[in-house]
């Protein structure tokens, strides 16, 4: 049973790593087996197909960076501290891909959801799903910064699916120019969005 868990284990972090660094549709279910080292009778063991894996790879992967988020995002944090530490988050991901596979990678979620929304729902709504749901973190935050009176913006809704836009269009800029200085302004494009008082008076 425990080979059996470490196999499929194995082909979703696979799966996940390959389709991240290049495109869902540059890799074949025989690319991942390759670097796998697992035959192709067990791929279609545990999945009926590429996408079946990439919707539960997608999936795991969120699994795992949710403790990371609720530690960031908790309640005990100030939330503009929140949103420097996601920042800082953000970034650190993006750069040790960067080192990792050699170029700059993106947002997951947002590269495989673009690439496949049209051809295939379930991936799709999976990618939305999964943006959804870091976009729920910081409408958390911007709701308190906003109890707290910290930020000039009304609307935590609204303004966390804004930034949700603006900073996918970073991370795509960054993958497509192939350069992590798109990203060094990032929070504070963030904070000068949200109208964090601490920002203003810090350019006064």
């Amino acid at each position: 049973m425990k080979k059996t868990c470490e196999t499929k284990e194995k082909l979703l972090q696979v799966g996940f790593d390959l389709i991240w660094d290049s495109s869902y549709g540059s890799v074949s279910v025989d690319d991942i087996c390759r670097r796998a080292g697992i035959n192709k009778g067990s791929f279609y063991h545990f999945f009926p197909s590429k996408a079946d894996l990439v919707v539960e790879a997608y999936e795991e992967n969120w699994k795992a960076k949710r403790p990371t988020m609720d530690r960031i995002f908790s309640s005990q944090v100030p939330p503009l501290e929140r949103i420097h530490l996601w920042c800082q988050y953000m970034y650190e991901v993006q750069r040790e891909k960067a080192e990792q596979y050699g170029h700059v990678c993106g947002c997951p979620f947002a590269s495989v959801g673009s690439e496949i929304a049209t051809l295939d729902e379930k991936i799709r709504a999976k990618s939305e799903f999964l943006m959804n749901a870091c976009s729920k973190y910081v409408e958390s935050a911007i709701a308190d910064a906003i109890r707290e009176g910290s930020v000039t913006v009304k609307d935590p809704v609204a303004t966390s699916l804004t930034l949700q836009s603006l900073l996918l269009g970073m991370l795509v800029e960054a993958r497509v120019q192939n350069d992590l200085k798109v990203l060094d302004n990032m929070e504070l494009t963030i904070l000068n969005f949200i109208g964090a008082k601490a920002v203003s008076a810090a350019a006064i």
